[in-house]
């Protein structure tokens, strides 16, 4: 939730609890908290002498704030790090899986992965996220066809990019506009 001011914040937090408190729940402390966010957080908390606006995790996304190229003040969302090096774990584990299927089962398992993660993450400003993500994915896999045998331990990145060039993965892309970027 948004306020203007802290006081604001202040009393719809302790009524938050009261409510819940009522049907048995509560907050997770951990997961609840007040932060100064917003187009003048940057500059109150450069006067007060503190660091840059803190940020927050909510659905996948890191949250923070950012300008536009001509100075206006954004919400920038990039790829939490815990989820990426999640994701990045079980696709390895589930590529060491399928490494001795054939070429074009592995490659149609990555590019499905692929799709799905730029379907998901594919937003305005998050695209260094996304080239990362398809740059480890592509490394795992030329792991996984180094294991396969004694022979292919040898093959180096220019034999990669051959095979590459007929099973081509999908390029990173911002799969959302402007319009759709708001959560």
């Amino acid at each position: 939730m948004g306020f203007v001011s802290k006081a604001d914040a202040q009393e719809m937090l302790l009524a938050l609890k009261a409510r819940l408190a009522s049907f048995g729940l509560m907050l997770h402390e951990g997961k609840t908290r007040l932060i100064e966010f917003g187009r003048f957080a940057a500059l109150s908390r450069q006067r007060r002498g503190e660091r840059r606006p803190e940020t927050f995790a909510f659905l996948g996304f890191t949250h923070y704030c950012g300008q536009t190229r001509d100075g206006r003040f954004i919400v920038k969302h990039k790829t939490e790090g815990k989820r990426l090096t999640r994701k990045l774990t079980a696709l390895r584990q589930e590529a060491w899986r399928l490494m001795h299927e054939s070429l074009a089962t592995q490659h149609e398992w990555f590019a499905a992965v692929l799709r799905g993660h730029y379907g998901y993450y594919g937003r305005p400003h998050n695209y260094p996220a996304l080239n990362g993500f398809y740059r480890e994915v592509r490394r795992t896999w030329l792991r996984c066809l180094r294991r396969r045998s004694q022979k292919s331990r040898r093959m180096g990145w220019s034999e990669f990019e051959t095979l590459m060039a007929r099973f081509r993965l999908p390029l990173p892309r911002n799969t959302r506009t402007w319009a759709q970027a708001r959560i």
